[in-house]
């Protein structure tokens, strides 16, 4: 695949779902944000740090119930491109496509979210895009604003270590784990906002974890960074835990379009990497289009 593929990719399917969703709206009226409806989101981001470039497409679909339920199916498509030291070759593929259920409550004391997601063996393991077995997540988000200031905490189990728009991994695991992150963010100006948190995935029992940076044995582990050495390992809890922080700066310039700069330090692998996202509501600029 060319150089220029994935922003070609990216374009096509932002402006496919914005066709697909402006046709399902037509004639009916428009939901608001977190209303009943259907909904519609694109995302293209990536990170990148000395173990090279993962860059992830991603368009989504869903339902809101109501204000407190809904559901959304997504597809994922990866860009890897390793750096030289790892001994990778670039490789794209499609990822584990996914299924989620989640709630939402609003609350004057704290607010509550929770997703349960599972994930579709349909990537390629000896790529580091699967593992392939199914997998799952559930997170619960818990958040409060006072004034411009929004502390929040995340708490969560899964049988595998999710990517985020922070920290695109370069690599894919199957393991149970306990995962948390508490943070806050800041509205600073306008639509610009920053945030820090610091996460801790702590995982439990035989895991393995898959290299998306490595096709068969790499040039050697550093700082515990297993998925240096080889494109699978299997072993005991500790090649899979990691802890560390991340700060970022989001821009929400309209009301469909969300952008977001990010760095995270993984202290558990002496990882620095730094992350960016665009994100665009296409059901909500579809809706938008159709009041016109």
């Amino acid at each position: 695949m060319s150089k220029r593929a994935p922003l070609a990719l990216v374009l096509f399917v932002v402006v496919s779902s914005t066709v697909l969703v402006a046709q399902s709206t037509q004639g009916a009226k428009p939901a608001a944000q977190g209303d009943k409806g259907f909904t519609s989101y694109a995302e293209f981001g990536g990170t990148s740090n000395v173990d090279g470039q993962v860059y992830r497409l991603e368009s989504s679909v869903g339902y809101n119930f109501n204000q407190h339920f809904g559901v959304d199916v997504g597809v994922p498509i990866y860009f890897v491109r390793p750096s030289t030291t790892t001994g990778g070759t670039p490789t794209n593929g499609l990822g584990n496509p996914w299924l989620d259920l989640r709630v939402k409550f609003l609350n004057p004391v704290v607010n509550y979210g929770s997703a349960l997601t599972g994930f579709a063996p349909t990537g390629d393991s000896k790529r580091g895009l699967s593992t392939g077995r199914g997998t799952f997540d559930w997170t619960n988000h818990f958040d409060h604003t006072f004034s411009r200031l929004t502390p929040f905490g995340d708490i969560g189990i899964g049988n595998t270590i999710t990517d985020s728009r922070l920290f695109m991994r370069p690599y894919t695991t199957l393991g149970f784990n306990a995962h948390f992150q508490g943070g806050a963010n800041f509205d600073l100006w306008k639509f610009f906002s920053v945030g820090g948190s610091a996460y801790d995935i702590v995982p439990s029992g035989q895991q393995t974890v898959f290299s998306k940076v490595v096709r068969g044995a790499g040039k050697g582990a550093s700082h515990g960074r297993v998925f240096q050495q080889n494109q699978q390992t299997t072993g005991s809890a500790d090649i899979a835990k990691d802890n560390g922080f991340s700060a970022w700066i989001d821009a929400n310039p309209s009301s469909y379009l969300d952008l977001q700069l990010g760095y995270t330090r993984s202290v558990q692998y002496d990882l620095n990497s730094v992350s960016f996202t665009v994100g665009v509501d296409v059901g909500h600029l579809a809706r938008s289009r159709a009041r016109q």
